[in-house]
C-alpha cells in the first residue's frame, strides 16, 4: 500500500466473532421446522449476506415462507448463542490498533438488531467509530456500506483496509477499490479468498494483528 492506513473495517461473523457453528445450527433448525432441505455446506456458504439474501439463496422455491423461516432462525440463534464469542486475541488486537491511533469500523451481514446485541454482549461499541449492518443498507458484495463508512469518517478507500473471511467481504472491498485482507479461519477457503487479490491472508488472529500493525506502522512513517 502506498497510502497511509487510517481505518480498518472488520466483518463480524467468522472474522471477529466465533459464531459460524451457531449460525449453521440455527439455519438448519429453521429449515427443518418448515421442512426445507439444507446441508451444512449450503448454510455455511451464505454467511456474510444479509438475511433477505440468505432466504432467497437457500429457499428460492418458497418465498412465502421466507419471513417465518428467518424469524425462526433469529429466535433460535438468540436463544442458543451463549457459546459464541470473540476469537481468542481479538480484544487485544482491537485495543492495540486503537492505541496505535487507527480508527476501527464494522461492516456486517447481520441485522442492526443482531449487531447491537453482540456489540453489547462484547462491550465493544466504543471501540468502533461507526458500524453498518445489512438491514440498514445494501447487502455485500454491494460496496454501499463501505461507501457510507468512508463518507462518515472522511477517509478515502485507499487509506482503509477491509478484513473478512468470505468472498462477499473481499468482493465488496474490491468493488470500491479498497485494500483488503482475508482470514482463513472463518468460512471461505484460501483459494476462494485469493481470487479477490487480498494484500494477504491471515490464518489466525495473531497473524492478522501482526499484519495490520505492520500496515499501521508503515502509515506512521509516511
Amino acid at each position: 500500500m502506498n497510502s497511509p492506513v487510517k481505518l480498518v473495517i472488520f466483518d463480524w461473523d467468522g472474522t471477529l466473532f466465533d459464531s459460524v457453528g451457531q449460525i449453521v445450527s440455527s439455519l438448519k433448525f429453521a429449515a427443518q421446522t418448515f421442512e426445507q432441505p439444507l446441508t451444512d455446506a449450503d448454510a455455511k456458504s451464505i454467511i456474510g449476506l444479509g438475511l433477505p439474501e440468505v432466504a432467497q439463496r437457500l429457499f428460492p422455491t418458497v418465498p412465502e415462507l421466507h419471513h417465518d423461516i428467518l424469524q425462526s432462525y433469529s429466535e433460535h440463534y438468540v436463544a442458543n448463542s451463549k457459546g459464541d464469542m470473540w476469537f481468542t486475541g481479538v480484544a487485544e488486537m482491537l485495543n492495540e490498533l486503537r492505541a496505535a491511533g487507527t480508527q476501527l469500523a464494522v461492516a456486517t451481514g447481520k441485522s442492526r438488531k443482531g449487531l447491537d446485541r453482540v456489540l453489547a454482549q462484547t462491550n465493544s461499541r466504543d471501540l468502533f467509530v461507526t458500524t453498518r449492518a445489512a438491514s440498514e443498507t445494501k447487502s455485500k458484495p454491494d460496496p454501499l456500506m463501505l461507501a457510507e463508512i468512508l463518507a462518515e469518517t472522511g477517509i478515502a478507500a485507499e487509506q482503509a483496509i477491509m478484513v473478512g473471511d468470505t468472498s462477499y467481504d473481499l468482493e465488496m472491498a474490491r468493488n470500491i477499490s479498497m485494500p483488503r485482507i482475508g482470514v482463513s479461519y472463518g468460512v471461505h477457503s484460501v483459494e476462494t479468498l485469493k481470487s479477490f487479490q487480498p494484500l494477504s491472508i491471515a490464518h489466525d488472529v495473531a497473524e492478522l494483528q501482526q499484519l495490520l500493525l505492520q500496515y499501521v506502522s508503515l502509515s506512521e512513517a509516511v
